[in-house]
C-alpha cells in the first residue's frame, strides 16, 4: 500500500503543470537528467498511459509478503480486466463529450442564423473545429460550402459515437429546405431536447451514486478484513496461500466476490440503461 501510494504521488507530481514549468525554468538547456531519473520518468510515463498495469506492483507486493505466486497470477488476470473497464469508461466519456458538442453546435448555429447568416454559412462558422461532426467534419463542411447534400452528410455523421443528435439536425435541415419551415426554431427545440437529456442523465447518475458507493464498499470489505487480520497478528496471507483450507476459502471467497460484484453492477447498470 505504501509503494502504491508513493507511485500515485509521483504520478500526480509529474502531471502537475506547475512542476513541469518549474523544471523548465530551473534546468539549463543542454542539461541531462541522471540515468536513474530518466528511467524513473519513463516508468511513470508508462504507468500514466497504461494505468491498468498498476495492478502489477500490487500483485508483486502481495506475492513477496505472502511468499506465493498466486498473487502474480491474480495480477495477470486483473490487468486485462481493469484495462477493459478503463477503456469502457473512456468510451463513455467520449460519448458524452460528443453529445454535448452536438448540443453546443445546435446553439451556435441558431445564434448565427439569428444574426442574419445563411444556413450554410452558419454551419460553416459554427461547425469548424467544434468536434461535433466527428470524422465526417470535412464532408459536412464541404457540402455546406459548395451547396451539396447537407442533410445527407449530417445523417452519415450521426453514425459516430455520441453524434446521434446530428440526425435531428439533418431532419430539421431537410424540413427547412423542403417545406420552408424555420431552421432556427427547429434547431432551438432540438438543442433544448438534447440539454434536457443531458440533465436527466446527470440526475440519474447522481441518484445511482449511492448504489455505486455501496458496490465499492462491498468490494473493499475483504481487503479490509485481511488488513485487520494482519494487524491482529493472525497472518491471513500465510493461511490463505499456504494451507489447504485457506486455499479453499480463497477460491470460494474470490468466486463469491466476483459473483457479487457482477450482480450488483448489473443491477446498477440496468437502472442506468432504463
Amino acid at each position: 500500500m505504501a509503494a502504491c501510494a508513493g507511485l500515485a504521488g509521483c504520478l500526480a507530481v509529474t502531471r502537475d503543470p506547475g512542476a513541469r514549468r518549474a523544471r523548465a525554468l530551473f534546468t539549463r538547456e543542454g542539461d541531462e537528467l541522471p540515468g536513474f531519473a530518466a528511467v524513473w520518468g519513463v516508468i511513470l510515463a508508462f504507468f500514466d498511459r497504461r494505468r491498468e498495469w498498476l495492478c502489477a506492483p500490487v500483485a508483486v507486493l502481495l506475492a513477496v509478503l505472502g511468499e506465493s505466486v498466486l498473487p502474480l497470477l491474480a495480477g495477470a488476470v486483473a490487468v486485462p480486466l481493469v484495462g477493459r473497464w478503463m477503456r469502457r469508461r473512456a468510451l463513455r466519456r467520449e460519448y458524452e463529450r460528443a453529445a454535448d458538442a452536438v448540443a453546443a453546435l445546435c446553439g451556435a448555429v441558431v445564434g448565427e442564423l439569428r444574426a442574419g447568416r445563411e444556413p450554410g454559412q452558419a454551419l460553416l462558422v459554427a461547425g469548424l473545429n467544434s468536434g461535433a461532426l466527428g470524422t465526417a467534419e470535412s464532408a459536412v463542411l464541404a457540402a455546406a460550402r459548395f451547396g451539396g447534400d447537407v442533410p445527407g452528410a449530417l445523417q452519415q455523421a450521426s453514425a459516430g459515437s455520441g453524434l446521434q443528435g446530428l440526425a435531428g439536425v439533418a431532419a430539421c435541415w431537410r424540413v427547412a429546405v423542403d417545406g420552408g419551415a424555420g431552421l432556427a426554431v427547429g434547431l432551438a427545440r432540438l438543442e433544448s431536447a438534447l440539454r434536457a437529456e443531458r440533465r436527466r442523465r446527470e440526475e440519474l447518475r447522481a441518484q445511482l451514486a449511492g448504489a455505486w458507493s455501496t458496490v465499492v464498499v462491498l468490494a473493499l470489505l475483504p481487503a479490509v478484513g485481511l488488513g485487520l487480520g494482519a494487524a491482529l497478528g493472525a497472518d491471513p496471507l500465510r493461511v490463505l496461500l499456504h494451507t489447504p483450507g485457506g486455499l479453499v476459502c480463497l477460491v470460494t471467497g474470490g468466486l463469491l466476490e466476483a459473483a457479487g460484484l457482477f450482480w450488483a453492477s448489473r443491477i446498477v447498470r440496468a437502472g442506468e440503461e432504463a
